[in-house]
C-alpha cells in the first residue's frame, strides 16, 4: 500500500508566515535527496538525531536558504523509514522554493496524513493511535487533549488487546473440542467460558459506554443559547466569550441567524450557539431563523434558556417538553427580580456586572460530569464512532457465542462467532485493515502529518 521507492516530503508546519518553517522528508531515498541540494559532502555529515547547520542550493549553486536539518535514520523515527526534518526561515515564498527544489532532486509530494499512514503500515502504532495524531491536533478543549494524548499512548488498543486475549483463550478450548472430541484434553469448564466471555461482554460494554463522552470531547458540547427577543442572549454570548461577537441591540429581532462559537469552561469545549429569539412573527426573515432556533434546540446538547427576570413573565419555558439537559438563566437581575421569576430555580445572572457567571460554569459541569470517561491512572478512554461500530459488533458476536454454549449447540458455531468479533476487533486496531478504512481515516488528515 505504500511504494517503497518513493520518498515524501511535505512542509509539517503551518502553512503562512511565521519564524521558522519545519519540512519533513521520508523514505528510503533521504539523503540521496540532501546531496543533490546540499553542499558536497554534506550527508557524511549528518550524526543522528542531531542538528547539522547547512544550505539548500538551487540547481546552479545558488543558495535557496540556511537550514538545520536532523536525520532520523530506519527505523527509529516517526515513520520508521529514513526520515529527515528541516527548520527553515518561515516564510512561504522560502518554504514553497525550499519543496521544489526537494521534488526536483526526486522527492514526491506527500498525501494528506501519508507520513502517519507510512508510521501504521510500518508498526510502528496502531490504528488508533494513528487516529490519535489528529485528535491531538485538533483537540479544542484540556480533557480532549488527554484524551488523545491517552490513546496516543495505547490506552485503546492495550484494552482491545486485553479483550482479543480473552477471546482467543476461550476459541482456543472450543476449538480443541473440535479438532480432539475423542481426547481428553481438560478444557475449562462451559461455566467458566462462559464466566470469560461474560467478562468480555463487561468490558465491551464499558468501551461502548465511553462513546458519548468522546463525541462531546471531540466535537464539543453542542450548547445553544434560546429565549424570547431582548432578554440578553447575545449579550450572554459575548459574556462568555469575552469579547463583542454578536451584535447586541434593544430592537426585537436583530438576531436573525445562528452564530457559533467556542469557549473552555473547566476543561470542557462548549460551542456555543446564540440563536434567533422566539416570538410571533410575519417577517419571512426572521421566521427563516426561528427556524433555524428549533433545528438549534434539537441538536443541542445543552440549551441556556435565557429570561429577562426584571420583567414579568410572558411565555412558556421553550425546554418544558424537551429531555435535552437545560439551565434557566434568569438574566438582568441586577435590575432586580420580578416576583414571577423569584420562585424559578434558575442561575441569577447579570450580563452587566458578571454577576453568576461562576454558578452557570459550575452547574455545567454538573450536568456533564457523569458523561465524562473515566480514568484508570493516567489513562483516559474515549471511544469515535468508527470504533464503537466494530465493537457494537463484537459485542453481539460475543453475545451469540455465549448463547450457543449455554444452549449446547454445535462448537463450529461458537468458534464461527468468536473468529469474527476478533475480527471486528482487528479492525480496531488495524490487525485486519482494509484500503478503505485506512483512506476513510488518513484522508481528513493535514498534508505533512
Amino acid at each position: 500500500m505504500i511504494d517503497p521507492e518513493r520518498t515524501i516530503a511535505a512542509q509539517a508546519t503551518a502553512a503562512g508566515q511565521g519564524a521558522i518553517a519545519v519540512i519533513r522528508m521520508s523514505g528510503t531515498r533521504c539523503t540521496d535527496v540532501l546531496g543533490i541540494c546540499t553542499p558536497v559532502g554534506f550527508p557524511a555529515r549528518l550524526r543522528p538525531r542531531c542538528a547539522t547547520l547547512t544550505h539548500i542550493l538551487e540547481e546552479d549553486g545558488s543558495p535557496i536558504d540556511q537550514v538545520l536539518v536532523t536525520h532520523f535514520p530506519a527505523p527509529a523515527s516517526y515513520t520508521g523509514e529514513d526520515t529527515v526534518e528541516i527548520s527553515c526561515h518561515g516564510g512561504m515564498l522560502v518554504t514553497e522554493r525550499l519543496l521544489k527544489r526537494l521534488y526536483q532532486c526526486g522527492a514526491s509530494p506527500a498525501e494528506p496524513g501519508e507520513f502517519t499512514k507510512r508510521a501504521f503500515l510500518n508498526g510502528r502504532m496502531d490504528l488508533t493511535q494513528a487516529e490519535a495524531v489528529m485528535d491531538v491536533i485538533s483537540a479544542g478543549s484540556d480533557l480532549a487533549l488527554k484524551a488523545a494524548q491517552s490513546q496516543l499512548n495505547g490506552s485503546i488498543g492495550a484494552r482491545v488487546d486485553e479483550l482479543k486475549d480473552e477471546l482467543v483463550h476461550v476459541l482456543a478450548h472450543v476449538e480443541a473440542y473440535i479438532d480432539f472430541p475423542d481426547e481428553d484434553i481438560s478444557p475449562d469448564t462451559a461455566s467458566a467460558l462462559l464466566s470469560r466471555l461474560a467478562n468480555a461482554q463487561e468490558q465491551l460494554s464499558g468501551l461502548l459506554g465511553s462513546a458519548a463522552a468522546g463525541r462531546l470531547l471531540r466535537e464539543g458540547i453542542r450548547t445553544a443559547i434560546a429565549g424570547p427577543p431582548n432578554v440578553g442572549k447575545s449579550s450572554l454570548l459575548n459574556t462568555l466569550l469575552g469579547y463583542e461577537r454578536a451584535i447586541v441591540s434593544n430592537i426585537a429581532g436583530t438576531t436573525r441567524d445562528t452564530v457559533e462559537e467556542s469557549i473552555q469552561i473547566a476543561g470542557l469545549a462548549l460551542r456555543l450557539i446564540d440563536t434567533a429569539g422566539v416570538r410571533e412573527s410575519s417577517d419571512l426573515i426572521e421566521q427563516a431563523g426561528i427556524l433555524r432556533t428549533n433545528r438549534a434546540l434539537e441538536a443541542a446538547d445543552l440549551v441556556l434558556e435565557v429570561a429577562d427576570a426584571s420583567l414579568p413573565r410572558s411565555s412558556p419555558l421553550l425546554t418544558e417538553n424537551r429531555d435535552t439537559p437545560s439551565l434557566l438563566i434568569l438574566n438582568k437581575c441586577d435590575l432586580g427580580i420580578h416576583p414571577d421569576w423569584r420562585e424559578a430555580s434558575g442561575i441569577r445572572f447579570s450580563c452587566s456586572t458578571g454577576e453568576g457567571r461562576k454558578e452557570l460554569e459550575e452547574a455545567i459541569v454538573r450536568i456533564f460530569a457523569s458523561q465524562l470517561p473515566s480514568e484508570a491512572g493516567s489513562s483516559l478512554v474515549a471511544i469515535n464512532t468508527r470504533h464503537q461500530h466494530e465493537l457494537g459488533l463484537c459485542l453481539e458476536h460475543v453475545r451469540l457465542a455465549s448463547e450457543f454454549i449455554s444452549r449446547q449447540e454445535s462448537p463450529e458455531f461458537t468458534a464461527l462467532e468468536l473468529r469474527e468479533a476478533l475480527a471486528h476487533l482487528g479492525e480496531i486496531t488495524g490487525a485486519v485493515d482494509t484500503e478503505d478504512v485506512l483512506g476513510a481515516i488518513f484522508s481528513s488528515f493535514c498534508i505533512g502529518k
